[in-house]
């Protein structure tokens, strides 16, 4: 009841006092100091400051490793270069490269055996030379061939070989244990875990390459502010001028620095943002009212309401707004207020002074 009684008195002084004219001539205008601006729109709203991480998307980063051991004989890319997709790191020799690539061999050698047979027994068979039983044992002989050879010549591929290193095995039969580690993306070496003369086991992680073309701000949120925040609302990384949305809200609070988890996907980089910064982030939200951004100059206060004062024909109007956020020479404010207006942006407390003289005491 007493906040509605407040609220009741607040609406009568105010809609009282944004009545009253403060007439000034231009000569007055002049001699007080009183600069003219015209006011300005903007679409979104400060919510708060967060403290922030850059990082990536998971699908964006990725270990290289090889299938099979082997000693790294050279290296060709160390952290902080950029690779392209397919580019060769490094190269290890293996023995058990050879050895699969004698069994692929011998696979491709023994369908080309089947292959003949298939090639024989079919025109037999339709012949009518052979019987039924002898047509499909030849038939699944060459079809057990056929997927042994497609095994082994897979296996080449996940262990490393390109397409044109294997036609060239298939073509001159000549072995190599030399094995390529290269790029399976475009993009960064972040790390690098091997030196040159380094027996490396299978699957050991030898480089961690990533794609940073798009990157993640990881905010920490306090959880009593997390109900203020949206999908979809702005974020902007203060002193790098890179911008971001939101496009995730945690479900869940760390028990440590009670925060809530918000990430959002930075659309503007401008260059200057990093994978593993730590950075101050900016989060605002679109206003579904008109807001806007005014000097702080331009704004008085009188009996605990705050003024803006808007140009009329014969001077100013004391107009009641509110004050929604503040920068450290800027105010954003929102109240009934045009766009086109022209408004004292400097001057306001010799305005407030020649109003409280015109309409009443502070």
């Amino acid at each position: 009841m007493r906040a509605l009684v407040v609220l009741v008195i607040c609406f009568f002084s105010t809609s009282l006092f944004a009545t009253q004219q403060i007439k000034i001539s231009e000569a007055q205008i002049y001699n007080l100091g009183i600069k003219l601006d015209k006011l300005q729109t903007i679409q979104s709203v400060p919510l708060l400051d967060a403290p922030a991480k850059v990082s990536i998307p998971p699908v964006n980063e990725y270990f290289v490793s090889t299938s099979y051991a082997g000693l790294v004989s050279q290296i060709n890319a160390s952290v902080g270069d950029e690779v392209a997709k397919g580019q060769i790191l490094a190269t290890v020799k293996s023995a058990e490269l050879l050895t699969l690539q004698q069994r692929h061999l011998s696979s491709m050698n023994d369908l080309q055996l089947a292959k003949a047979d298939y090639v024989r027994d079919q025109q037999l068979y339709k012949e009518g030379v052979i019987a039924d039983r002898r047509w499909l044992q030849t038939k699944t002989r060459y079809h057990v061939f056929m997927a042994h050879f497609n095994e082994t010549r897979q296996l080449l591929e996940i262990s490393g070989m390109s397409e044109k290193d294997i036609n060239a095995l298939e073509k001159t039969h000549k072995l190599s244990s030399q094995l390529n580690v290269v790029a399976p993306i475009s993009g960064i070496i972040l790390e690098r875990n091997i030196m040159a003369g380094e027996r490396v086991d299978a699957l050991a992680p030898l480089f961690r390459v990533a794609n940073v073309d798009t990157l993640w701000l990881d905010i920490s949120v306090p959880q009593q502010h997390i109900s203020q925040v949206r999908l979809g609302d702005r974020v902007v990384v203060d002193g790098l001028g890179a911008t971001a949305r939101i496009f995730l809200l945690g479900r869940h609070v760390d028990e440590q620095n009670q925060t809530v988890l918000v990430r959002a996907e930075i659309t503007d980089t401008q260059g200057n943002v990093r994978l593993g910064q730590a950075v101050n982030v900016k989060i605002s939200q679109n206003s579904a009212a008109p807001v806007f951004k005014v000097p702080n100059a331009a704004l008085a206060q009188s009996s605990g309401i705050t003024y803006l004062f808007i140009r009329t024909k014969d001077g100013f109007a004391a107009q009641p707004v509110q004050v929604i956020g503040r920068e450290a020479t800027e105010s954003i404010i929102s109240g009934d207020l045009s766009a086109s207006s022209e408004i004292a942006s400097k001057g306001a407390v010799a305005l407030k002074a020649t109003m409280l003289g015109l309409g009443g005491d502070e």
